[in-house]
């Protein structure tokens, strides 16, 4: 039979437990206040989008001056009636945002499969060379891309943004995969051989549903980076129609005599901020679960 020893009156299990809800609830409250930290300035720029530019770096809490503020639109229509709309530039970002996702999915899904299974002369130091180039900045190979890209006939479009893009996220995301794919006993593959199945075949359909968190975060990153990195797009973009959501931020910063419409900008900022936290919040499992892929066996 199981006792518990009184010290002052009290069980020793009852102290205990006493001290666990003690710790939740001071874990709880941490947790919270880090929250709200967080979360304060996405409240601030989505408070400020609307209301009136005059007012809109003043703190958003009720009760609002009286000076003619409410709720307004007119930070979006400003910014929609900018260039050729900020339709068009929110497609441009999801063109190159989505292409990137996607070429960075591809490709890294192949050499992370080639450098986990298969073995080949010089394999780890072609691997450890790939890594190494996260050590460049790319500041410094930002005229070279741009040369190469013109002899391509590739600068100032869309597509050669979605080539550079996906070069820089490869390092990191073929790193990924190859952590992804070691994680998968190979036993799962001997029982496919057996089955028949092998070489692209084997890929698609018995380890690529294995390696999806894996996928998800790779395609995530590059996604969010992409969407965001202004710049690359600065650089090689030239043609006005062809901005992306960063650079159309800059464009819009400056109203009459150098002033910031701080408005317009809380507007765009809002509109960037959506499909990156729809996003994330839909995937957050999947990106979880990719994050720790490699990391237990």
């Amino acid at each position: 039979m199981q006792t518990s020893t009184r010290q002052g009156g009290v069980t020793a299990p009852t102290a205990r437990g006493g001290r666990i809800r003690g710790h939740r609830v001071l874990f709880h409250i941490t947790a919270v206040l880090v929250t709200l930290i967080f979360l304060a300035p996405i409240f601030w720029v989505v408070m400020a989008s609307f209301r009136p530019a005059a007012v809109s770096l003043q703190p958003p809490l009720p009760p609002w001056p009286s000076d003619g503020v409410g709720v307004t639109f007119d930070n979006y229509s400003r910014l929609g009636d900018y260039g050729a709309s900020v339709l068009h530039y929110t497609a441009n970002s999801a063109f190159v945002a989505v292409g990137t996702a996607l070429l960075t999915i591809v490709v890294s899904l192949l050499a992370g499969y080639g450098f986990s299974r298969y073995r080949f002369p010089f394999r780890s130091v072609v691997f450890v060379l790939i890594l190494a180039t996260i050590m460049i900045p790319f500041q410094s190979i930002l005229t070279p891309l741009f040369l190469l890209l013109a002899k391509m006939g590739l600068q100032n479009t869309l597509t050669g943004l979605v080539f550079i893009y996906a070069t820089l996220q490869l390092p990191f995301s073929v790193f990924m995969m190859k952590n992804a794919f070691d994680s998968v006993p190979k036993e799962i593959e001997e029982a496919a051989r057996i089955d028949g199945m092998k070489g692209v075949r084997m890929l698609a359909r018995v380890m690529m549903p294995l390696v999806t968190p894996g996928i998800v975060t790779v395609g995530l990153f590059a996604f969010l980076n992409a969407w965001n990195e202004f710049l690359a797009a600065l650089v090689l973009l030239t043609d006005q129609s062809k901005f992306t959501l960063p650079v159309l931020m800059t464009a819009v910063r400056y109203g009459r005599y150098g002033s910031v419409d701080w408005g317009a900008v809380q507007a765009g900022v809002t509109i960037m901020m959506i499909p990156c936290l729809i996003l994330f919040l839909i995937l957050q499992r999947s990106y979880i679960r990719g994050l720790t892929a490699g990391a237990v066996k």
